[in-house]
């Protein structure tokens, strides 16, 4: 069965600084997959550390140890030139001359640790002649680790999505999945909770959704939410849905929540790849070019159709 350390050895020899880069951050993968598991370790792991990182977002240990995880294995890639994290307020320089950027959510759904829900890490690599802020279609690379049953990678290098399990033996397996997300779907996940603070558009597509068959949409539609971005993603990934994280009337949420360079952007490659479409409501994710590291941005994606016909509400 093919491993993903073997496919990264095979890569070209001018793909060699990406290879690393995601073979630096499976290895982290595989250590913190570990940690989560000792049970001893959970509940430490998931309190609040004191501090909040450069969105103004609290810190958990778990949050702030993935990113120096991270950052300590990126240090011994030399084809790394800079390593951008949600944790931290300003880029990392690693090596004069590297090749190759890489930005990550160091810890994805971290409200969620001590509560048995998925989290993960987001990854995004980029040229480093671009510099640190970049349009999504330049990613090399783009990927999502998961920790939930299963420890699992969902990785495109620009050529399709290759779906990884984490084995017994620390090497990450070949699923032998070909991930393409449905066009078509009669999910979508959003926080119906927040539904008093939505704008027009988004409060119009979720009521028609849930008039059913009946409505103007003629079908049943489900709803889902886990509340951990790499969770739900997965989910869509593997039987299609429609994902809403859209800007609304609260403070700080004017201009979305989650993060373009850390969060939106290697997710919207990763969908792209696989079939399906990342947008803010008006315009693909991917030809976003982020004014700062830790810009935030609405978020949609999911089966192409879905996304289409949720644009089709706010034009």
């Amino acid at each position: 069965m093919a491993t993903l350390s073997k496919s990264l050895t095979t890569m070209p020899a001018d793909r060699q600084p990406v290879a690393g880069a995601v073979a630096a951050l499976a290895a982290v993968a595989a250590e913190l997959s570990a940690l989560i598991r000792h049970a001893e370790s959970t509940a430490q792991l998931g309190a609040v550390r004191g501090s909040a990182n450069a969105d103004g977002d609290d810190q958990k240990k778990l949050d702030v140890l993935a990113d120096e995880m991270i950052a300590s294995a990126l240090a011994d890639c030399v084809g790394v030139a800079a390593y951008l994290s949600e944790e931290r307020d300003d880029a990392v320089t690693l090596h004069d001359g590297g090749d190759v950027i890489v930005a990550s959510d160091p810890l994805d759904g971290s409200s969620n640790i001590d509560t048995n829900v998925s989290i993960g890490t987001i990854f995004s690599i980029l040229p480093a002649a671009g510099g640190h802020l970049q349009a999504g279609r330049n990613q090399l690379a783009s990927g999502i680790f998961v920790y939930g049953p299963q420890t699992t990678l969902l990785v495109t290098f620009g050529d399709g999505v290759h779906a990884f399990q984490l084995a017994e033996d620390g090497q990450f397996y070949d699923m032998g999945w070909q991930v393409q997300i449905p066009p078509k779907t009669s999910e979508f996940a959003i926080n119906a909770s927040n539904s008093r603070h939505w704008m027009a558009p988004v409060s119009r597509y979720i009521a028609d959704c849930l008039a059913g068959d009946a409505g103007p949409r003629q079908r049943n539609f489900n709803m889902r939410w886990v509340g951990s971005l790499v969770a739900d993603g997965w989910r869509i990934f593997r039987r299609g849905g429609i994902f809403l994280y859209p800007a609304d009337a609260r403070k700080g949420y004017e201009a979305g929540r989650l993060r373009l360079v850390y969060e939106a952007s290697p997710m919207a490659m990763l969908v792209s790849q696989a079939g399906g479409r990342a947008s803010d409501g008006q315009q693909d994710i991917l030809d976003i070019v982020p004014t700062s590291l830790h810009q935030r941005v609405p978020l949609v994606f999911g089966s192409a159709n879905e996304v289409d016909e949720f644009i089709n509400y706010g034009s």
